[in-house]
């Protein structure tokens, strides 16, 4: 049996393809958070992700953050009637910690990353998929 050249073009494009999906490239996918702690994501019926398979983005986690500030509190008007809350301002100046309080709840949608061959899924962001 001998091949025609397109025969042979169209066998090689599809082994190359076909050789490419096995090793399961970048793709994207959505999961929902079904456990926060210890987080687990669900991306489908048969595969839950544990925290051992994610890398979180500062979009979906919790993390500090250095703030240098330099102002002065507005005055208040010492509502309680006790003195020691009577009005007053100051300055508020130099490097501050804050947490910024971002990580992930049960129940929230999330579009996931998928990369080395599967093994490993990076959660970009929260969405809202509409039902």
């Amino acid at each position: 049996m001998s091949l025609d050249i397109n025969t042979l073009v169209k066998a090689v494009k599809r082994a190359a393809v076909d050789a490419v999906m096995a090793q399961k490239p970048m793709a994207f996918c959505l999961g929902e958070v079904v456990s926060a702690s210890p987080l687990k994501i669900s991306i489908d019926q048969k595969m839950t992700l544990t925290a051992a398979q994610l890398i979180l983005t500062n979009a979906v986690r919790d993390y500090v953050v250095y703030m240098t500030v330099d102002h002065s509190t507005e005055s208040t008007s010492g509502g309680s009637g006790d003195a020691s809350f009577s009005s007053h301002s100051h300055k508020y100046t130099g490097k501050k910690k804050y947490t910024v309080h971002l990580g992930l709840k049960k129940g929230e949608k999330v579009i996931l990353l998928r990369c080395d061959g599967g093994q490993k899924f990076i959660v970009f962001d929260r969405v809202e998929v509409p039902k």
